[in-house]
């Protein structure tokens, strides 16, 4: 085979981008939670806010967590192709690894990446010079296109009331 005839994925043009760096702590989370619901929001995918809420919150906590020094920043990217919503959140602690694990009933911690696993269409880790990115994708619908399809059967059984119970009016 020759170069001209390999096939090599060309990558999806970037629709819109934001990266910014946050200090290590707590308040962070709430931060860097709050302006990506803001920009998903403005760039079209409203219907997307809850999960990207849920998958920065718990990426920006375990970089606060696992991965972060003290004096140093942690970064989280949002990049929007046409079909694809990638979020990065970066650590300068390229030697912790996140790694899916069972938490106990009682655990307080070690439920973030299985979260993830399960919210996400694709996630992982890439190293970099200094430190790790892990990521998190959703594949975008919007409002029009969101029948039934492979994730919904992902997000659980639909609620239904209690017997008994009256639904509000």
């Amino acid at each position: 085979m020759t170069a001209a005839q390999e096939r090599v994925p060309v990558p999806e043009p970037v629709l819109q981008e934001d990266r910014l760096d946050y200090t290590p702590t707590a308040r962070s989370v709430t931060l860097c939670r709050r302006r990506a619901v803001r920009l998903v929001s403005e760039w079209g995918y409203p219907d997307h806010a809850a999960e990207v809420a849920l998958l920065v919150s718990e990426l920006a906590t375990n970089a606060l967590l696992h991965g972060c020094m003290r004096g140093r920043l942690f970064r989280v990217h949002l990049i929007l192709t046409a079909t694809t919503l990638r979020i990065e959140v970066s650590d300068p602690r390229g030697e912790r690894l996140p790694t899916l694990r069972e938490a106990e009933g009682d655990d307080c911690y070690g439920r973030g990446l299985l979260i993830v696993a399960r919210l996400a269409d694709r996630w992982g880790v890439e190293p970099r010079t200094v430190g790790k990115t892990v990521f998190a994708e959703l594949a975008l619908r919007r409002r029009a296109d969101t029948t039934a399809g492979p994730r919904a059967l992902r997000t659980g059984p639909p609620h239904t009331p209690a017997a008994g119970a009256t639904t509000p009016r």
